[in-house]
């Protein structure tokens, strides 16, 4: 099995899965489907096969697959997986699958949405899985295209405007990734004894003692504008509520739960492996911008009327942890940024999806057009309530134990921020079950009184993210087991090239002998 192309497979699946749906008759929605279902489900196979055999406890890069591409470019098709990427992988193999299904409902252009749908995925496993700097922007560009289409395509009123906005912010940070690896790769061929390449592992080696400080500060500005956008960081984030708030609810699903991480996995993977000491410089900046994004998400999701548009300022918040996590430079900081993104990805796709499944019964997001929903939808009700529970970080689900190690990395070694950010969780809880006692509670009138509650289909979408969230939060180990070598490697990395040391934290037996 080494020699069996499994990343290839991961990428290739639902690209191939794209084809045949595009290849079935549009009279015949039913095999669309059926297709995309078959294509999703195997890719998650495949994703499990992947988290199965990973070697717990290696840092370095699994599953390679290096192949000449662009031979006269130095462009390789460079491929590989480690701690940060594996569990990005694994969260979007299982996202797409449930988007699908929470999409059964869709009748409109169902052949149009599944092949949007499948190249979206194929894209996004190409950019956690892509180890040359060209490969991995293709693969960040394509992401645009799909995810337009289909805000455009299939959102709701403002759709049009929602997904241009998007597509601009988005394309106008890439401009500057593109500038800056060209620059970092043609830098790195003007060095004697160095040939053109793009690859990240030999790129990382060079970068941090070939280029001067001023040349390696630009660049990490040039590669930080295209990943804050993604993120989104404040103050780029104004194109998300709107794209959330517009997007059909399998959007908002993949839209939260795993497009905007590639801007925090931008941040993991090359900002910090590239641009070492100018990351240690600037990481002021980020945590400033980071803490700033988590106060005011908090207070303006408070503000909302729109269900839909809260948790869309929820995700500027709940990233701004994430954010602040990783330019803490601790390894419980890493550590809790990345389990903040599996964690954001598995709670707030799952209220995505329960305010899709609340949308198609009452046709309004308006929180003050709800009103005692418990009583006539009451396993909605409970689901919601207990995927709020998990979005604030409640002990025993996910969500907290991504804040508490991204805080408690931060404390260690800038603690104004970690107080001010710690202020990020109280509001959460203000925000969410404020719209929970408005929405849910009281005596249902009118039409609330009458709405079916969720069928078995409904209830296969979010169970599982729920029911994740919850092992995770009680059994956090097999995620910290395999993503910990990786950070630590980051950390030791950013300590070889700069004169930044991590905090040592004292184990019990030295605070037993003082």
């Amino acid at each position: 099995m080494d020699e069996f192309p499994l990343l290839t497979c991961i990428i290739l699946t639902p690209a191939v899965g794209a084809v045949l749906v595009a290849l079935t008759p549009a009279r015949r929605p039913e095999l669309s489907r059926a297709v995309g279902y078959a294509a999703t489900a195997a890719t998650a196979g495949f994703a499990g096969y992947l988290l199965w055999h990973f070697e717990t406890g290696r840092a370095g890069y699994q599953f390679v697959e290096d192949h000449r591409w662009i031979g006269s470019l130095g462009v390789r098709y460079l491929l590989g997986v480690d701690g940060i990427s594996l569990f990005m992988v694994a969260l979007t193999a299982l996202l797409f699958p449930l988007g699908l299904l929470a999409s059964a409902t869709l009748t409109e252009r169902v052949k149009a949405f599944t092949v949007w749908m499948l190249i979206l995925e194929a894209s996004l496993l190409g950019v956690f899985l892509g180890l040359d700097l060209v490969l991995f922007f293709v693969f960040f560009e394509i992401v645009l295209v799909p995810m337009y289409f289909i805000i455009g395509g299939w959102g709701h009123e403002n759709r049009v405007y929602a997904a241009i906005k998007f597509f601009l912010f988005t394309m106008a940070g890439s401009a500057f990734l593109l500038v800056g690896l060209l620059t970092l790769a043609f830098l790195h061929a003007r060095a004697p004894g160095n040939d053109l390449t793009f690859d990240l592992r030999v790129l990382m080696e060079w970068a941090p003692g070939g280029l001067s400080d001023g040349t390696a500060r630009l660049l990490f500005l040039a590669f930080f504008a295209a990943f804050a956008v993604k993120v989104p960081l404040f103050p780029l984030h104004t194109w998300l509520p709107d794209a959330h708030t517009e997007a059909p609810t399998a959007g908002s699903v993949i839209l939260a739960g795993v497009l905007l991480k590639m801007g925090t996995y931008g941040f993991l993977r090359f900002s910090l492996t590239l641009f070492p000491e100018a990351a240690v410089d600037l990481a002021p900046l980020l945590l400033v911008l980071a803490t700033i994004g988590i106060t005011y998400g908090a207070i303006v999701a408070a503000m909302q009327p729109d269900l839909k548009r809260l948790i869309a300022y929820s995700s500027v918040a709940h990233l701004g942890f994430v954010v602040l996590g990783i330019f803490a430079l601790t390894t419980q900081g890493l550590e809790g940024g990345l389990f903040t993104m599996i964690s954001h990805g598995l709670t707030t796709s799952a209220l995505f999806l329960l305010v899709g499944m609340l949308y198609d019964r009452r046709h309004t997001r308006q929180i003050s057009d709800f009103g005692g929903l418990w009583k006539s939808v009451p396993i909605l009700g409970g689901l919601f309530v207990a995927t709020a529970f998990a979005s604030i970080g409640l002990p025993g689900f996910s969500g907290f134990v991504g804040e508490f190690l991204a805080l408690l990395g931060t404390f260690l070694v800038h603690r104004p921020y970690a107080i001010v950010a710690a202020v990020g969780v109280i509001l959460a809880a203000v925000y969410l079950l404020w719209a929970v006692q408005r929405a849910f509670t009281g005596e249902p009138s009118g039409e609330n009184a009458t709405l079916p509650d969720l069928g078995f289909r409904e209830l296969a979408c979010v169970v599982p993210l729920l029911g994740l969230s919850l092992f995770l939060g009680i059994y956090p180990k097999p995620v910290i087991d395999r993503v910990e070598p990786s950070v630590k490697g980051i950390i030791e990395h950013v300590e070889d090239h700069t004169d930044y040391e991590e905090p040592a934290v004292a184990t019990e037996g030295e605070e037993a002998e003082r």
